[in-house]
């Protein structure tokens, strides 16, 4: 909710355990006005879990939990007397809730999400990183699956409908056969290559990883090759834009400010067939974006257009096992890994958590 309402709190300038009851608090506005759905795709505003909840017609807002009182209260003043809670575990039995915002710190948020499946859940939405340890990310793949309840795991870029768009347009042929990816990184909390993968990946190489940073992260800082089953092969190179999908005929490219998604196709010119850069049909990303997306994708599930969320918990469970596999292969100087891995209880350690 404070995404919405206030200025976010340096970290550096306020360290506090993640585990206290009570949290440094900013100035907040609760009487903030956002209109997220006059113009979907491109309305360029923030948006927390609450106020996407509270924003959509379809939905009522019933409840919440957090553990820091004062924050409940702003709660309660932005959106009214809704039943609150400071334990989420008994919100969640005792409500009975369709769709639930997991946004609790990582340590714990599975159990919540098997919880909230196991009181009748109908669509989750988790904040980034969704897992703590790969363990976490089976179980809560499994549970969302058998119940065949849809998991979002995480707000990301990958939940706007730009990302659909460019879908589309591969599926469609635009570039021609996909022939290749490549990114900067696994960024397993906040991928966007793994939406564009048709088949499992099978095996990593990785060399050049970075130690721990002080801060905590032990994000995979090198680079590396991911094999596909069907072929794909997706390259992770330091320097690049976050996202580039090379074809026969064309490739696309999404980067962030100020480029976000540029097309180029093999056109007849002049002076022969070229590649050229076309005018991205739109939606065009616009910064920033956030929850309102994550619930369109659940409510879209819902309503039987979508199989899964464009960020599902199942593409950011693979993520995250990529992740494990090139910072293991990087420390075994460059060994080749096969997924899925056989150790399944190995963590990473990221900024996110402190």
């Amino acid at each position: 909710m404070l995404y919405d309402l206030a200025q976010r709190v340096a970290d550096r300038e306020h360290r506090y355990s993640v585990d206290e009851a009570y949290r440094p608090m900013p100035d907040v506005d609760v009487h903030r006005k956002i209109y997220h759905h006059e113009h979907p795709g491109n309305e360029g505003l923030p948006t927390s879990y609450a106020d996407a909840l509270a924003d959509r017609a379809e939905v009522d807002l019933v409840a919440a939990a957090d553990r820091d009182e004062q924050r409940l209260e702003n709660f309660r003043q932005r959106y009214g007397d809704k039943a609150l809670y400071t334990d989420a575990k008994e919100m969640l039995r005792k409500e009975r809730l369709d769709i639930v915002a997991i946004a609790t710190n990582v340590v714990g948020r599975a159990d919540l999400t098997c919880l909230a499946v196991a009181c009748g859940a109908k669509g989750i939405m988790t904040e980034k990183p969704m897992v703590h340890r790969l363990d976490e990310a089976d179980r809560m793949v499994k549970t969302c699956a058998e119940a065949r309840v849809p998991l979002c795991g995480g707000s990301v870029c990958t939940t706007h409908p730009s990302f659909a768009k460019a879908k589309e347009l591969v599926k469609g042929g635009a570039i021609g056969d996909l022939l290749s990816i490549v990114a900067p990184g696994p960024h397993a909390q906040d991928q966007q290559w793994t939406f564009f993968l048709d088949s499992s990946p099978a095996w990593v190489v990785g060399t050049g990883d970075l130690p721990r940073r002080e801060s905590g992260s032990d994000e995979f800082q090198g680079e590396g090759m991911l094999a596909c089953d069907d072929g794909l092969v997706v390259h992770f190179r330091r320097g690049v834009p976050r996202l580039h999908l090379m074809g026969s005929t064309g490739e696309m490219c999404f980067s962030f400010r100020p480029s976000w998604w540029k097309l180029w196709q093999d056109l007849d010119t002049l002076a022969g067939k070229r590649r050229v850069e076309v005018p991205w049909p739109g939606p065009q990303m616009i910064e920033p974006y956030g929850g309102i997306y994550a619930l369109a994708d659940i409510l879209d599930c819902l309503a039987g257009e979508l199989d899964e969320p464009k960020n599902s918990g199942r593409r950011v469970a693979m993520a995250h096992e990529v992740e494990v596999a090139l910072k293991q292969s990087s420390a075994q100087g460059g060994t080749h890994v096969a997924l899925p891995l056989e150790d399944r209880s190995l963590g990473l350690h990221y900024d996110w958590f402190r």
